[in-house]
């Protein structure tokens, strides 16, 4: 049974910076892609970003594409998002999930192929 747990969410000023963590288990981790999604009060959940299984290729939200970097430790079985500069519309509670495959498929259909989901972390940045 795959188990996806986020953590290093809380609340931080604007312009400041978090490093959020989601540490998998059960599967092989390696084998898979990875990705960041976030839902704020009130809205639908949307792709903040997502990486392939080996970690080369990434890709990012136009709205967090500068300020976050996706990366992942595969002996450590865990992904991170560092999230820098970061601004009052950021505040949203943070999941990860895994994709069915090596790559991300989303696109037009952001959740597509994600297969598996945290329970998530809330990032809450004050003005």
């Amino acid at each position: 049974q795959v188990q996806l747990a986020e953590s290093g969410g809380g609340l931080v000023q604007a312009g400041g910076s978090l490093r959020l963590s989601c540490a998998a288990s059960g599967g092989t981790f390696s084998n898979y892609a990875m990705g960041w999604f976030r839902q704020a009060p009130g809205k639908e959940r949307e792709f903040v970003a997502a990486i392939s299984w080996s970690g080369i290729g990434t890709l990012y939200a136009d709205s967090v594409k500068g300020r976050c970097t996706i990366s992942r430790d595969n002996a450590k079985n865990t992904m991170y998002l560092q999230m820098n500069s970061l601004k009052p519309e950021d505040t949203a509670v943070y999941y990860c999930a895994r994709s069915r495959g090596g790559y991300y498929s989303g696109g037009a259909s952001p959740e597509y192929g994600m297969d598996y989901w945290g329970k998530g972390t809330l990032v809450t940045v004050s003005s």
